[in-house]
């Protein structure tokens, strides 16, 4: 079964043609369209931008992929051309079923994604499917790189997920805990209450002058430091509950910066003056930024601990963008192993972390399993739907 992912939730705009099968999915082209370099002037996704953005990528980044997906040697990226699709055809076929992000996100971005989605379904006169982003993160856990460096077509190890699945979702606007007892069938266990670790991780980073997105930045200045130099807070880490919540740890970083300096060892001469100091022996930026990390390490590898004693999954998935991050893959494998040794831990490839066409794709072939397919002229897009609400 073909079918072609549309995502278009935030700020990239991508699109996947895979192949899939029961626990076998092959990506046959995949293309994303970065607004990275847009929005950093900002310093963060300016939505109105975005959606312009989105409406200008769309057609054409759907294109190249029906284009490489269709050509024999297409894990070669070899493209060729064939009719534009406003006339309704595609050169060697057409997918089975288009699945499309819906929800949630940002309204407009979700509306250029599926009103394409919608247009095709109706020119190609195939089923579409409505994709809740969240069930895409859950499901990139499936995907692996299916072309080495030279090229060529390497062999896949199939994953699956067992039920149950305990699902830790984090990423810049979502942090949260969720059971899944079947595909796409999932109850809420905890969330933030105010702002998402990845945003958390960006604002910080804005603060110390690091350039958007600023999560990764903080993160690779964070191998240099000392863990222990500053104390930090660890927000409802003690509370009986699974909630989390990283508004006051971003407001605790922002107080240290303004009462405390950094050694003028690692100065960054574009933040104002007097807020790197000239002390050698003070902390610095790199020490700063492994102290803050360790801090939303600790919180989100406690809460889910505590989900995976109580509840006991038999898969542990750990997805989204703040899912690329090293030190939170590793501790939490390392604290998940000692709990449920047995239980199967999985973390998507770093490229599949991030928003993109073809975990879209996944999500939606097991709501295709499902006959849940949506008529063009009933679907709509939702910012605000919660994945919980499925089944």
């Amino acid at each position: 079964m073909k079918i072609l992912g549309i995502e278009s939730s935030c700020d990239d705009t991508s699109v996947a043609l895979i192949e899939a099968s029961e626990n076998n999915f092959v990506v046959l082209a995949e293309k994303t369209a970065s607004q990275i370099d847009i929005h950093k002037k900002y310093g963060g996704v300016v939505p109105e931008i975005a959606g312009r953005e989105h409406a200008i990528a769309i057609m054409p980044v759907i294109e190249e992929v029906l284009s490489l997906g269709y050509t024999r040697d297409a894990m070669q990226k070899k493209p060729f051309d064939f009719p534009r699709l406003r006339s309704g055809q595609v050169a060697h076929g057409k997918p089975d079923a288009i699945a499309v992000t819906a929800g949630p996100g940002l309204i407009t971005g979700l509306v250029i994604g599926v009103e394409a989605a919608k247009n095709l379904s109706y020119l190609w006169e195939v089923p579409l499917i409505r994709v809740n982003h969240m069930d895409g993160h859950v499901h990139s856990v499936l995907l692996k790189n299916q072309i080495n460096k030279s090229g060529a077509n390497i062999k896949i190890e199939n994953q699956s997920i067992e039920f149950p699945a305990l699902c830790l979702l984090v990423s810049g606007g979502h942090t949260e805990l969720l059971l899944a007892t079947d595909h796409g069938v999932y109850e809420k266990l905890g969330a933030t209450r105010d702002d998402a670790a990845g945003e958390c991780f960006d604002k910080v980073a804005k603060l110390l002058g690091l350039e958007y997105p600023g999560g990764p930045k903080i993160s690779a200045l964070a191998k240099k430091g000392n863990a222990n130099t500053i104390s930090f807070p660890r927000p409802m880490i003690k509370e009986n509950n699974l909630d989390f919540s990283f508004a006051g740890l971003k407001t605790a970083a922002l107080y240290w910066l303004r009462d405390n300096e950094l050694s003028a060892l690692d100065v960054n001469p574009d933040l104002p003056a007097g807020i790197f100091g000239v002390q050698h022996n003070n902390p610095t930026r790199a020490d700063f930024c492994t102290s803050f990390e360790q801090a939303i390490v600790d919180v989100i590898v406690e809460k889910t601990s505590r989900a995976a004693e109580k509840y006991q999954p038999t898969t542990i998935i750990f997805g989204g963008g703040v899912s690329a991050n090293e030190k939170m893959r590793a501790t939490l494998r390392a604290e998940l192993q000692k709990i449920l040794p047995n239980s199967k831990f999985l973390i998507p490839e770093k490229k599949y972390s991030m928003d993109n066409g073809a975990m879209i794709a996944v999500a939606g072939y097991f709501q295709a399993q499902k006959n849940n397919f949506t008529s063009w002229r009933d679907i709509v897009v939702d910012p605000n739907w919660e994945a919980y609400i499925s089944g």
